[in-house]
């Protein structure tokens, strides 16, 4: 098969050609039909998060089908639609797992970070981490649902009953849950890169009853905000927006340095609390209101071989939406 591989920190991928990995106990061979960019991969690749399993094949918001069950796996079939996510496999026996707190286990393994993920025609997954995905042909648009659309999902929650909801960053994660909190009756105020007008015309595309630059005040006191630009200058900004009471939620896995700030900003009652990765439920709880939902995802696909040139395009800021790797073009 082909895959694109990270040899060494802040080095563009290689394409190289390797064998198909088989599954072992436990665990699926995937045939990657579609795998999304997400910027986590950018920190990886980075050097941020400086501990990958190198060499290491990035990417964890696959899509596929299952075409190997290593022994003792039932719950899939040959030939079943699949997703991957970034969550993947955990220790299951430590108090957070024990608690249904498994995002927080310590020795919790990640796709495309612990393991090799999804740049490639083929993955190999832990079964008890996959999630089954309805029989349909979008795996392109369906790809930002298993990391954008999920840890996007996981925030909202934290936002809890939210009348106002501020976005900061208004890329994959945000669009998807800007269309879901509007649908359940939220009003969304979006907050992007200044001078980034086309971001702000999609929000409003998307039903934001309010769109405009990052560094500018909220029109309105915000019950929460959540941050998915890894731009730890936000945090003092979005406490500034939220009322008293509001929370602030923090959904990226990496953030630049958060400033210091007066403590009359968090006065009142206001939290600022991080999202760290997801849980089995956070995906079945997802999926079962994203089939309520009219979601659209906006993707730009390109071919397995320009995963550097998709990479560069995310941390540029030219994508709107989200970028997917597709095998097959």
């Amino acid at each position: 098969m082909e895959a694109m591989v990270l040899e060494a920190p802040r080095k563009p991928l290689r394409l190289l050609e390797r064998p198909i990995p088989r599954p072992g106990p436990g665990e699926i061979g995937v045939r990657i039909g579609a795998c999304g960019v997400c910027r986590t991969d950018l920190h990886i690749l980075d050097g941020e998060l400086d501990r990958p399993a190198l060499p290491l094949v990035l990417g964890h918001e696959i899509v596929g089908r299952v075409a190997e069950l290593g022994p003792g796996v039932t719950a899939f079939d040959l030939g079943q639609r699949v997703g991957v996510p970034w969550l993947g496999g955990t220790c299951m026996a430590c108090p957070c797992c024990r608690s249904g707190r498994e995002n927080l286990c310590d020795d919790a393994v990640f796709t495309g970070y612990g393991r090799d993920g999804g740049f490639a025609e083929h993955t190999v997954a832990d079964a008890r981490f996959v999630f089954p995905l309805p029989e349909r042909d979008r795996d392109v648009a369906d790809a930002p649902l298993l990391c954008a659309g999920l840890i996007g999902f996981r925030a909202y929650r934290m936002a809890g009953e939210a009348r106002r909801l501020g976005l900061y960053g208004f890329g994959a994660a945000a669009h998807i849950i800007a269309q879901m909190a509007v649908q359940e009756g939220h009003e969304v105020y979006a907050f992007t890169r200044p001078g980034d007008t086309a971001a702000q015309a999609f929000a409003r595309a998307l039903g934001a009853v309010w769109a405009g630059p990052s560094d500018a005040p909220a029109p309105e006191p915000l019950d929460a905000a959540l941050l998915f630009a890894p731009v730890g200058g936000l945090v003092p900004a979005a406490l500034r927006a939220v009322a008293k009471g509001g929370t602030v939620v923090c959904a990226g896995i990496h953030m630049s340095e958060i400033p210091a700030f007066p403590y009359a900003l968090l006065w009142g009652e206001r939290v600022v609390r991080s999202v760290a990765n997801l849980t089995r439920q956070d995906g079945r709880d997802f999926f079962a209101r994203a089939a309520r939902l009219d979601l659209r995802t906006s993707v730009t696909p390109y071919p397995l071989r320009e995963a550097n040139a998709a990479l560069e395009d995310l941390r540029s800021g030219r994508l709107q939406g989200a970028a997917v790797l597709v095998p097959s073009l």
